[in-house]
């Protein structure tokens, strides 16, 4: 499986969290494009159509769409279904504010992280992915990584 690889990250949403990678070069509109309900991405010409976000640490280069995404982004936080991190390389105003809503409302921190594209571009689909408060970010691959085939 591989050495553990360690980014520092600009916490943009500070906090702790853990879980396996979902990754795309794609921007992700939450409003249209996740169900809140189930966490499953319902944007039928998104790469993660049909992928579940939930527990899941999402790598994306920024979000998408309007400041219903933030609505979205908390009522899938109240729902339980919501992501455990998410890793942007693009001040995302979107996902950040839905993220601090559902910190203030729902006590639900879900970190969202600042790096640079050459750092998102090392974290592999499937990889196991740890985030600290500080920001910094330990990367391991699993068996299911991208990297691993």
């Amino acid at each position: 499986m591989g050495d553990v690889t360690a980014i520092q990250g600009e916490p943009l949403i500070a906090g702790a969290a853990r879980g396996l990678a979902l990754v795309t070069d794609t921007p992700l509109s939450f409003w249209g494009g996740l169900d809140p309900a189930t966490g499953e991405v319902i944007d039928r010409r998104h790469p993660w159509s049909g992928a579940v976000v939930t527990g899941r640490v999402l790598v994306l280069p920024h979000g998408r769409g309007s400041c219903s995404a933030s609505g979205v982004f908390l009522e899938a936080a109240a729902n339980g279904v919501a992501p455990a991190a998410v890793i942007v390389s693009r001040v995302d105003p979107i996902v950040g504010l839905g993220a601090i809503l559902a910190d203030e409302l729902l006590g639900r921190t879900i970190p969202v992280l600042l790096v640079c594209d050459a750092d998102r571009a090392a974290i592999q689909d499937g990889d196991d992915v740890t985030i600290a408060a500080d920001g910094a970010i330990r990367v391991r691959p699993t068996a299911d990584s991208d990297r691993s085939r």
